[in-house]
């Protein structure tokens, strides 16, 4: 393999000077930086990136766990990390999980081994407690709501489905449900809080046969309207908390003759553009720059403050 002395002996030039000129030093002068270049490419010499981590003591690249790649929420939570990524030159390495554990401790493996400079974890199937020992001294973001750790973005769930309650509430509505992705992990466990404790503020009760839990996609939407059809008693309004679930329960409710919103009133979550073309009311969610700030607490050396995000109303016809 060709290394760098031979490079030296074609261009007529120091081993250092080749160095120099490999690693972007400032000073060397132009004609021979021309030179090694050129032998460079007649030589065919390729850097060895593992070297150059070495002796850089980075990758300059940083893991990003998530359970999935083909949902909305976690797509738009990378493209906010890898657009902040680019402008430091970072590259990523995906770690899908499915809601392994294993899955997910094999990153932190990753990570301890030095092949990536940090990790941001999108969502957790792993509780604190497991993984508190292993990622002492490491550089981990997480994006949710945890109690002890150092670096952490999160959206204001909790609020949010407060809102989405008084809202529907001054619409009328006192029999509400509720889908969700689902009812454990921190964002879960903060909007089903939130669901309580705006039922409460409002003076009724919740239901449990009104939560529908495992909802993540159109065909689940599909569902969920079919087993709201059956019902004996009926919410009048769901919080649905992904877009792509609520256009599955309008395209439904199209087929099945159930009037949107004078029989089911439907509040949902993300204002991903599906929402805008099945005239969904949905909460705008700063999903993108839910990874932006993720991002930029990774590039961090001090413990900060939590970043919060909010969400805004947007009003269309489902409510």
């Amino acid at each position: 393999m060709t290394n760098i002395r031979k490079i030296a002996q074609l261009a007529g030039v120091s081993v250092s000077t080749v160095s120099r000129v490999l690693n972007d030093h400032p000073y060397v002068i132009e004609e021979k930086r021309r030179k090694v270049m050129d032998a460079v490419k007649e030589l065919k010499y390729i850097k060895n990136a593992n070297a150059v981590h070495l002796s850089k003591g980075k990758t300059y690249c940083i893991g990003v766990v998530l359970p999935f790649l083909n949902l909305p929420y976690f797509g738009e939570v990378l493209q906010g990390i890898a657009a902040e990524a680019l402008k430091h030159g970072y590259h990523l390495q995906i770690f899908q999980t499915d809601y392994e554990k294993e899955a997910e401790l094999d990153a932190f493996h990753r990570l301890q081994m030095k092949e990536v400079d940090g990790l941001i974890i999108t969502s957790r199937a792993n509780s604190l407690e497991t993984l508190h020992p292993i990622m002492e001294g490491l550089n981990v973001v997480f994006c949710e709501n945890l109690q002890g750790v150092e670096k952490k973005v999160f959206i204001n769930h909790y609020e949010a489905i407060r809102t989405g309650i008084d809202h529907l509430y001054s619409k009328g509505h006192t029999d509400i449900g509720l889908c969700i992705h689902r009812t454990f992990g921190t964002n879960s466990e903060e909007r089903v809080r939130g669901f309580y404790d705006g039922a409460e503020a409002a003076g009724y009760d919740v239901r449990e046969d009104w939560i529908f839990n495992n909802c993540i996609d159109l065909k689940d939407g599909r569902e969920v309207a079919g087993q709201w059809e059956a019902m004996n008693e009926k919410p009048s309004a769901l919080i649905v908390t992904s877009d792509q679930v609520s256009a599955g329960i309008v395209s439904q409710a199209g087929r099945k003759g159930i009037a949107i919103p004078d029989e089911l009133a439907i509040l949902s979550f993300d204002n991903h553009p599906i929402s805008d073309v099945f005239d969904i009311t949905s909460f705008e969610v700063p999903i993108r720059q839910l990874g932006e700030e993720a991002f930029k607490l990774f590039l961090k050396d001090d413990p900060s403050s939590p970043v919060i995000l909010e969400t805004t109303l947007h009003e269309r016809k489902t409510v």
